[in-house]
C-alpha cells in the first residue's frame, strides 16, 4: 500500500507540470498582442506620415488618438498574459533565477495566489479605465444628461482607483 501511495504522490507532484501548457500559451498569446500592438502603431505612424505629406486624404484627427489608445489596450492584455504566464510557472514550477536575483522588485517575484491575482486585476482594471477613455473620445453629447453620466463615469473610475490603492496600501504595511 505504502508503494501505490508512493507512486500516486510521485504522479500527483509531476502533473504539476500540466500548467506548463497555460504559460506557454499566454506567453505566445503575449507575443502575438505585443506585435498586433506594435503593427497598430506603426500602421498609425505610416497614415501620418503620409497624411502630412500630402499621400493621405484621410484626415488622421478623426482615428489616431482612439487607434492608439487600443495598441496601449492590447500592450495591457500583453502584460496580463505576461504577469500570469511567469506568475502561475513561478508558484507551480520553480523561482524564476534570474528574477530572484534581481534587486528590482519585479512584477516576476509573485508569492502566492492573492499576489498573482492583485497584480492581474490592477493591470486590467487599468485596461478597463483606457477602454472607457477610448470609449468617451468617440462620445458625441447630445443633452445635457449624457454629460452628467459621463462625469459620474469618471467620478466612479477616480473613486474605485481610489479605493484600490488604499487597499493596496494597507496590505503591504
Amino acid at each position: 500500500m505504502k508503494k501505490i501511495e508512493s507512486v500516486f504522490e510521485h504522479f500527483l507532484w509531476n502533473s504539476r507540470l500540466l500548467v506548463l501548457i497555460p504559460v506557454i500559451s499566454s506567453l505566445l498569446g503575449s507575443l502575438i498582442l505585443f506585435m498586433v500592438g506594435t503593427m497598430d502603431i506603426i500602421k498609425v505612424s505610416l497614415k501620418s506620415i503620409n497624411y502630412y505629406l500630402g499621400r493621405e486624404t484621410l484626415d488622421i484627427h478623426d482615428f489616431i488618438v482612439t487607434d492608439i489608445i487600443l495598441a496601449i489596450d492590447i500592450y495591457l492584455i500583453a502584460i496580463v498574459l505576461l504577469i500570469f504566464g511567469a506568475g502561475i510557472y513561478r508558484l507551480f514550477i520553480s523561482p524564476i533565477d534570474e528574477s530572484e536575483a534581481s534587486d528590482i522588485k519585479h512584477p516576476f517575484n509573485i508569492q502566492s495566489f492573492d499576489e498573482l491575482k492583485d497584480k492581474i486585476v490592477r493591470v486590467v482594471i487599468l485596461a478597463v479605465i483606457i477602454e472607457f477613455f477610448r470609449a468617451v473620445v468617440e462620445i458625441k453629447f447630445s443633452t445635457a444628461l449624457d454629460a452628467i453620466y459621463l462625469a459620474l463615469s469618471v467620478f466612479a473610475l477616480a473613486a474605485s482607483l481610489y479605493l484600490m490603492n488604499k487597499s493596496h496600501k494597507s496590505h503591504s504595511e
